[in-house]
């Protein structure tokens, strides 16, 4: 399978100036396909969604080919893909409307693995209503959450579980199937964070099991939004805040206000961009783009895959430098911390030379905690589709001179 890492970093206008972008768990670049989307949308006549005039047509496409896109991107329904301002934003949405259907006594399950944008609000919800929250812990040595652990903490009065399906600090991948088995069997919802997973692995949320899926495109080189995924029947039964003129349909109740069509325009390029990159590894050309886009992670996987782990050698002949991201399945994230040294010199250090990864706990702050490093967290490493063999020796070459 070819990946031609070149012709990738061609595309990311961004990358001309010449720094090493290690910062794609924060938000990745933009590629020139998905500035140019967005531009079109605003060059061309936009209203209200309706079916007579150009603006009116032209908003309808653009919202349902939004929803198309982000269908095959999740393996969903685009009926049950819902808009949102952010994932936090969509998740504190959510933790609100199901809040409504629990009883004080029900609990609800957080991970300690988490960004707080999947812990807070459930949290929240669950003290307005006097339920009772339980934690998952997941093993600092390892990094590792096991649905044993996850299911340990199940009752009968469980009403959902909130897990991440990678951990945006450390990268661990939890095994969302099984635990979807467990909170399935005790009749419960599960509610699965995949804005980091998103940009680095196929999502399936059948395959999953996740009820609920919350993602950002900024994260897969897309605008800065959210998404939300799950069965249209589902959805049906929530019944959110809204304004009493707007409509009921499904997905539109969960959506405030007019939407804005020319980031959705520019979600719809990020997911045909994704798509291309792995056009040749699919045989024929009349390949559908789900198909296209699992040839592409694939591929972008395998390139990921290889730099972290030159990465990780590396790494492991440097003194005094620990390596937390641990577990047997993560994405291309590694956190550093640093014997005797702060985080945040080394951030800083890097950026001298033009490497660009940020220090901190990065919103996952009970995971920070639980691994011993407080609200300072580490350095994170994080990989992205465009990084290259150039990026990674410029990354290890500033390493060493912070440390020597």
């Amino acid at each position: 399978m070819s990946y031609d890492v070149d012709a990738v970093r061609a595309q990311f206008p961004a990358l001309r100036s010449g720094t090493a972008h290690f910062d794609g768990p924060g938000g990745t670049q933009t590629p020139a396909a998905v500035i140019a989307a967005i531009g079109e949308a605003m060059s061309r006549p936009l209203s209200i969604r309706g079916a007579a005039l150009p603006g009116e047509v032209n908003a309808e496409e653009i919202v349902r080919g939004f929803r198309r896109a982000m269908a095959d991107l999740l393996g969903a329904d685009p009926g049950g893909i819902v808009y949102g301002r952010s994932a936090t934003q969509l998740t504190y949405d959510f933790s609100r409307t199901l809040a409504m259907t629990w009883n004080p006594g029900d609990e609800v399950v957080v991970s300690r693995l988490d960004h707080d944008a999947n812990i807070r609000p459930w949290v929240r919800a669950a003290e307005r209503v006097g339920a009772v929250v339980r934690w998952a812990d997941f093993d600092p040595a390892t990094g590792e959450l096991s649905p044993e652990t996850v299911g340990a903490q199940i009752t009968g009065r469980t009403r959902l579980v909130a897990v991440t399906g990678a951990s945006n600090l450390i990268g661990t991948r939890p095994d969302i199937p099984a635990i979807a088995g467990l909170v399935h069997r005790a009749g419960a919802l599960l509610y699965v964070d995949g804005v980091h997973l998103t940009a680095h692995r196929t999502v399936d949320v059948e395959r999953l099991g996740a009820d609920f899926f919350v993602c950002s495109p900024y994260k897969f080189f897309g605008p800065h939004h959210g998404v939300l995924a799950a069965r249209p029947e589902l959805l049906g039964t929530l019944r959110p805040d809204k304004l009493a003129p707007s409509t009921d349909a499904v997905p539109e109740r969960f959506e405030l206000g007019t939407l804005p069509y020319e980031s959705m325009a520019g979600t719809r390029a990020a997911v045909d961009f994704l798509a291309s990159l792995g056009a040749d590894a699919v045989s024929g050309a009349d390949a559908g783009r789900r198909e296209r886009l699992r040839s592409a992670y694939a591929a972008i996987d395998a390139h990921e895959t290889a730099l972290r782990e030159s990465i990780e050698k590396a790494v492991g002949e440097l003194d005094g430098v620990t390596v937390r991201s641990r577990a047997a399945e993560r994405t291309p994230t590694l956190l550093l911390t640093f014997e005797g040294r702060d985080a945040a010199d080394a951030y800083r250090a890097l950026a001298r030379s033009g490497v660009h990864a940020p220090a901190g706990s990065f919103y996952a702050l009970e995971a920070s905690r639980h691994l011993g490093l407080g609200e300072a967290g580490g350095l994170r490493v994080g990989l992205s589709a465009y990084n290259d063999t150039a990026d990674v020796e410029r990354l290890l070459t500033g390493l060493s001179d912070f440390l020597r």
